[in-house]
């Protein structure tokens, strides 16, 4: 009797299994229910959204859209045609035609794609009556984005055909389909694109479109792309690109109370209009290819530089928190900095306090190497260890950001590099390293690298006296306040608050003061704290650097400028930062003088040197 029960229950129990699965393919999984995609009879129609709308802080409007017009093939609807008389009419080469019929065949025969995108007004208007004639092709509408302001094309991206790998990845788009490459576009595709429409047409047996496929059923609308509001002022962003018209280097305004970014310029810059319609290809090799300006190249978020001068200013606070100097504690210069017994082994020092004792207010506002050094020297040797003393040191550093990447929102960036005891120990295996050996840490140089946007972070956090928020460009969505996490959390540095206000007050003396290194880009009304700085280079002229932040109590903006061999930090970053904070506080400036030379300077006989110089080396290696 037992046997008969355990048969009974497993074949109920195998009936259960089938009745449950039976029941799950049909009813609740979607896979295998009749699609018209299956349906060989279904013609497929793309219904695309307009992008959405790019808008700066203030509602500019600064990227909107254009119609345009594709050129699409359903491969096995193609009928004998007149080859040369089509390629005349799409101004292509036969060798172009039959290369586009291939590809489109082989991504599908019945589904269609792009043959030939981007076509302008003019041309879809001429095409648009004789496209009878060319069974399997029509034309689709698009749009295409179009720039009212030519500026920060590094900043927005733009947007271009899908390529195979993503195709494979991302099943959302179909072969010949745009999506945003890099900059604003990338890192917001989801948001800006939009959801495409899509058609079912149904065909008769003579393969002519009869209808919508079961009345239309499955065809869904497009949605319109979401609008895009970011952190940039336009009009700061313009004004500084002109600012550095002829000059290499790159530029960013931060705001500190909110890390949003209010400017990021990399400079060459180019036409953002450039990389749009038919021509964008032509031009994107053109940029790519100029290799004297690399217009391409975002020199605000991936060039590295030794930070020079404005690094001082971290130096200052991890000697106030570690306890090895005072604002009292003085330091002799005498033209500089003796760290060994050869006669090179010395920092040569230009602040002009020959013989006197120099204190932190007097060592920031005149740049003191020598006050630098020493102060570099006491944190390295406060511990047991050189090394023990170069972990705290780093640590230090690494917490306003530097050499690590800064986990914004912007498509592309690099560590910059802060050196550890780690380092030099691989570095210096079997050699008893010390303060002496790094010394040139003490004044941004030796091994430290800073990108400018890591350098306009490190100015805000002192402006806020030792706090932060993660910088980003992305401020609305569907003009709706974003509030993501990571932007939102205050971060805090190693250095306590209490330290920040004397070397704050150092900063605004090399502005505000007759001997500061900066006196004479002062904005009269305006308080602002800086740091001049000039950075080594190797390959020529020394680049010059300007960190600042405006007003000095309740700051609104914290900039950072890179000028590559421009020289000393007062010739050109100084005045280009000033500048730019006279013209985001105030609406406007008043230096006209000033701001000529600015805008009509040039920095080009420089760079020729510099590669004339690379080339020489070249040579000789």
């Amino acid at each position: 009797m037992e046997k008969k029960y355990i048969a009974y229950f497993s074949i109920l129990l195998v009936g259960l299994l089938f009745i449950s699965r039976l029941f799950y393919i049909q009813i609740i999984n979607t896979k295998y229910q009749p699609s018209p995609l299956n349906n060989s009879a279904v013609a497929v129609k793309y219904d695309y959204p307009e992008r959405g709308f790019i808008y700066d802080r203030n509602g500019i409007l600064i990227v909107a859209n254009q119609p345009s017009y594709d050129i699409m093939i359903v491969p096995r609807d193609v009928k004998p045609l007149d080859t040369l008389e089509f390629c005349s009419l799409l101004k292509i080469k036969k060798e172009d035609f039959i290369k586009k019929y291939k590809k489109s065949r082989i991504y599908s025969p019945r589904i269609p794609s792009v043959f030939l995108a981007q076509l302008s007004k003019s041309d879809y208007a001429y095409l648009q009556e004789k496209m009878y004639k060319y069974k399997g092709f029509f034309i689709q509408k698009r749009t295409l984005r179009q720039y009212p302001i030519k500026s920060a094309g590094n900043v927005l991206g733009y947007i271009g055909e899908v390529n195979n790998a993503l195709l494979e990845k991302n099943s959302y788009y179909q072969q010949g389909e745009l999506i945003g490459i890099n900059g604003v576009e990338k890192q917001y595709e989801k948001a800006l694109r939009g959801i495409k429409g899509v058609k079912f047409i149904q065909r008769n047996r003579f393969n002519k479109e009869i209808g919508p496929y079961k009345d239309g059923i499955y065809d869904t609308l497009a949605i319109h792309g979401k609008d895009v509001t970011i952190t940039l002022d336009i009009k700061l962003q313009k004004y500084a690109e002109d600012l550095m018209l002829n000059k290499r280097g790159g530029v960013v305004a931060i705001e500190p109370s909110s890390g949003e970014i209010l400017a990021l310029i990399s400079s060459p810059t180019y036409d953002p209009n450039l990389l749009v319609g038919r021509e964008r290809s032509k031009n994107y090799t053109k940029l790519y290819l100029d290799e004297d300006s690399n217009p391409l190249y975002d020199r605000s978020l991936l060039a590295q530089y030794p930070p020079g001068s404005p690094f001082k200013i971290i130096n200052a606070l991890i000697g106030l928190q570690e306890g090895v100097i005072t604002t009292e504690t003085p330091f002799y210069c005498r033209g500089g900095f003796k760290y060994g017994r050869s006669s090179k082994a010395f920092m040569k020092c230009h602040c002009g306090t020959l013989g006197s004792a120099v204190k932190l207010n007097r060592g920031i506002y005149k740049s003191c190497n020598s006050y630098f050094a020493n102060t570099y020297k006491r944190i390295i040797e406060s511990q047991t260890t050189s090394s023990e003393g170069m972990k705290v040191w780093s640590d230090h550093v690494k917490s306003f950001g530097l050499g690590n990447f800064l986990n914004n929102d912007l498509s592309t960036g690099v560590k910059g590099y802060v050196p550890d005891d780690k380092f030099y120990n691989r570095m210096y295996p079997t050699f008893k390293w010390g303060a002496s050996t790094t010394i040139s840490n003490a004044i941004g140089q030796g091994e430290i690298l800073t990108t400018p946007i890591q350098l306009a972070n490190m100015t805000a956090i002192v402006a806020n006296k030792g706090i932060y928020y993660t910088p980003h460009i992305i401020k609305k969505i569907d003009n709706k306040p974003i509030k993501i996490d990571k932007f939102t959390t205050l971060k805090r540095t190693s250095i306590k608050p209490e330290y920040f206000p004397p070397v704050i007050e150092g900063m605004f003396q090399v502005v505000e003061n007759p001997r500061g290194t900066a006196h004479w880009s002062r904005v009269k009304g305006i308080e602002i704290c800086g740091k001049t700085g000039t950075a080594e280079n190797s390959h020529g002229q020394d680049h010059s650097i300007f960190i600042a932040f405006a007003p000095k109590d309740n700051p609104k903006i914290a900039i950072a400028v890179f000028v590559e061999n421009g020289y000393w930090g007062s010739r050109w970053a100084g005045p280009i930062s000033t500048l730019m904070i006279e013209k985001y506080l105030n609406g406007e400036t008043k230096r006209p003088l000033k701001e000529k030379k600015m805008f009509e300077g040039s920095l080009q006989d420089e760079y020729d040197k510099q590669l004339l110089n690379q080339a020489l080396e070249k040579e000789t290696k």
